[in-house]
């Protein structure tokens, strides 16, 4: 029986405990605002919507513009929805839709419209009517700023500055926060009107900032009526941006590159853009405006506070919220998809403690030693390369309790350190103790000559016979190796052949022409002569011609190669060397040597990209001609740095020289005389070529390609 009184008890207790529940709930929920209804009313050109409320909103809600899609998005705070539909279709005036979404005590309208247009909002009794008017690129500066200023306001100060890549900052102090301001691009100029604002008089004034360096030329401020137009000129490709916070606005010009007209490439913002438009919103308010837009997971903290007054349009997300930080001083740190946004101090000093922590746990891990076998590496050259120079010195990987030291017998590196340094010394050491490329070079000197040469000459003479003495037989030597035969005796013949005593009487051949081809390379000219002799006269005439034509063509191709490690030089040579005398500071004589070879000198370097880099120096020196205390050396030499692809061919440099050389010697006027001339003189030429060609081939080449 008790045990049923209990169970009676307890289900009475539970029962009012319920109703308390349902009683709470009930009355939290009549004292909460709702919306009852959504209403269209169209008047000419403009539509308005009546949202019936259960109770009078004690504020204007706030809200942002989407451009892409095109939405109006307003916020509601302690509101529900009470009209039992998520979505209301109107499907009129440019409006297609209306989006109710209720969360964490506040109420969401999401209006998707077929194209942008403006809005206001104007509270009447328990209801909230929002009208849509022209589209918000032709509606007016008016029109926009009507529902945000009432009151006068002034202009303090005006000032320029240079930002960031090689923006302009102008920077406008107002006397009031809630500023009705109209920011638009007209033409090339940027137009900014303040609404019912005062312009000191010192402050009308012409700002030439051209030695800045910036695309803004000038800033023009003055008084219109009863607003202030500030006209700003800019010059070239350039964008703008406006935000204001508090009593400052801030216009900034930025130049604009070719490539930052792409998309995703404006300044490292990426964001969807939006539009924000708010009077002294609070920041953590305006955060949870961006990661509503965004989707993303906002952590704000305790210490973030404070308002703004904003307007931004088409403007990334990510680049409104790097706004806002600067603005107030906040700093960000992401997590996949969760923002941590708190003061850059405090973030700072929450890293600078986790590092502290890190050291100290650092300090008291225990020590532990462990052995690397190297491969290719030395280990002196590896402790080298780390900074593991005994204990751990300042840029060492080490930690300050670290050591290292090698066995180069066996080619070991012993680290002793704590584990976590232990693996990054490993790490390091796979990364680095690899075996080193190797490069084949081979280099080529190509030297051709072609040469050629041509003498032409005469020889012409005359002899009177009628001036010898006596009769007789004998010979008469003619020009050359042939002789005449003549009748009889005269004296003086015989003494020109030898026979008999020369006398003073004696008769000499005579050559008034003596213009022989000259030899070449140590040959001598050929030749073919011809005399006419008159037997009555008693006369002679005659003619030697001569000539010599040499031709010759040769190469010679010099091949060196090489193989050598990455970055490492290697030097092949092959030749002779010349002693010559030189004097000593004592004056004896001491013999010297002179290299005269065939020399390849090179250093490669294997860039990342499978490219090879080379340091390269050639020279091909022989032996010359016999000078008084020796031999002249001739030198042929390249010394240059080049890029050549894996296995390519490159041309070094080369030489070309050419000779060319008509000489001519003559007897004056008969020398020039058509077809006789040619007996009258002596004609040589020459045309000499010589050319010099270096090429380079570098290879990589693997371990088999070595071996052979």
């Amino acid at each position: 029986m008790k045990m049923k009184c209990l169970n009676g008890l307890q289900a009475l207790l539970y029962a009012l405990l319920l109703c308390m529940i349902l009683c709470a709930a009930s009355i939290c929920h009549a004292e909460m605002n709702a919306i009852e209804g959504i209403e269209l009313v169209r008047e000419s050109q403009q539509a308005t919507l009546r949202i019936h409320l259960k109770q009078s909103l004690t504020a204007e809600p706030k809200g942002f513009v989407i451009n892409h899609p095109p939405r109006i998005v307003l916020d509601l705070p302690g509101v529900v929805n009470a009209t039992a539909e998520t979505r209301h279709a109107i499907d009129t005036a440019d409006l297609r839709y209306i989006d109710i979404v209720q969360s964490e005590g506040r109420t969401r309208l999401v209006f998707n419209l077929k194209r942008l247009r403006t809005y206001t909002t104007v509270l009447k009794d328990r209801e909230l009517l929002i009208t849509l008017g022209e589209s918000s690129s032709t509606a007016s500066s008016a029109e926009k700023s009507a529902a945000i200023a009432s009151d006068r306001n002034a202009i303090l100060d005006i000032d320029f500055r240079r930002g960031e890549f090689d923006a302009g900052r102008i920077i406008i102090d107002l006397s009031r926060p809630q500023s009705a301001i109209d920011v638009r691009r007209q033409g090339q100029s940027v137009m900014v009107d303040f609404m019912k604002t005062d312009l000191p008089d010192i402050l009308r004034r012409k700002l030439d900032v051209k030695d800045f360096g910036t695309p803004v030329q000038s800033i023009t401020s003055s008084s219109l009526g009863d607003m202030v137009r500030l006209s700003i000129e800019p010059r070239g490709q350039w964008e703008h941006l406006a935000w204001q916070t508090d009593r400052r606005l801030v216009i900034e010009v930025r130049p604009v590159k070719p490539e930052d007209n792409k998309p995703g490439t404006q300044r490292g913002y990426r964001g969807d853009k939006l539009s924000l438009s708010f009077q002294n919103i609070e920041v953590r308010a305006l955060l949870q405006v961006i990661a509503d837009f965004t989707g993303l997971n906002v952590v704000a903290s305790d210490s973030v506070g404070g308002s703004l007054t904003l307007r931004l349009k088409d403007v990334p997300w990510d680049q409104a919220l790097d706004i806002v930080m600067q603005a107030r001083g906040l700093d960000m740190r992401r997590n996949g998809n969760v923002m941590w946004i708190a003061p850059k101090d405090e973030l700072l000093t929450k890293e600078r403690l986790e590092l502290e922590q890190r050291a100290q746990i650092s300090e008291l891990e225990p020590l532990i030693t462990e052995t690397f076998q190297l491969n290719y590496q030395k280990a002196d050259a590896f402790r080298q390369v780390f900074g593991l120079d005994g204990q751990a010195t300042r840029g060492s990987i080490l930690s300050r309790r670290g050591s290292a030291s090698a066995e180069p017998r066996t080619n070991k590196l012993f680290v002793t350190d704590t584990p976590s340094k232990l693996e990054e010394v490993r790490k390091l050491i796979q990364i680095t103790d690899i075996p080193t490329r190797q490069v084949m070079i081979e280099a080529r000197i190509v030297e051709a000559d072609d040469t050629f040469s041509k003498n032409l000459g005469a020889k012409l003479g005359y002899a009177d016979m009628n001036i010898a003495r006596g009769t007789g037989e004998g010979n008469i030597n003619l020009p050359g190796s042939s002789r005449l035969a003549i009748t009889g005796n005269y004296t003086g013949v015989g003494e020109q052949t030898g026979v008999t005593e020369k006398t003073a009487s004696a008769y000499n051949n005579t050559q008034f022409v003596n213009l022989p081809a000259a030899n070449i390379n140590g040959n001598n000219p050929g030749s073919v002569g011809i005399s006419l002799f008159s037997a009555g006269a008693n006369r002679f005439l005659y003619l030697e011609l001569s000539a010599l034509e040499a031709e010759g063509k040769g190469k010679i191709i010099s091949s060196p190669r090489v193989v050598t490690a990455d970055q490492q030089p290697a030097l092949i040579e092959q030749g002779e060397e010349i002693p010559y005398q030189q004097a000593t500071s004592s004056g004896a004589t001491a013999v010297q040597f002179k290299k005269a070879n065939l020399k390849l000198e090179v250093t490669p370097q294997i860039t990342p990209d499978g490219n090879i880099i080379l340091m390269v120096d050639v020279a091909k020196d022989s032996r010359g001609v016999a000078v008084g205390t020796g031999f002249a050396i001739n030198t042929k030499h390249v010394k240059t740095n080049v890029q050549v692809d894996n296995g390519g061919t490159v041309v070094l440099g080369g030489i070309f020289t050419q000779t060319q050389r008509d000489s001519l010697a003559k007897v004056p006027f008969f020398g020039d005389l058509p077809l006789i001339g040619y007996l009258f003189r002596n004609s040589s030429r020459i045309n000499d070529q010589t050319e010099l060609l270096i090429f380079i081939t570098p290879r990589i080449v693997t371990d088999t390609a070595a071996a052979h």
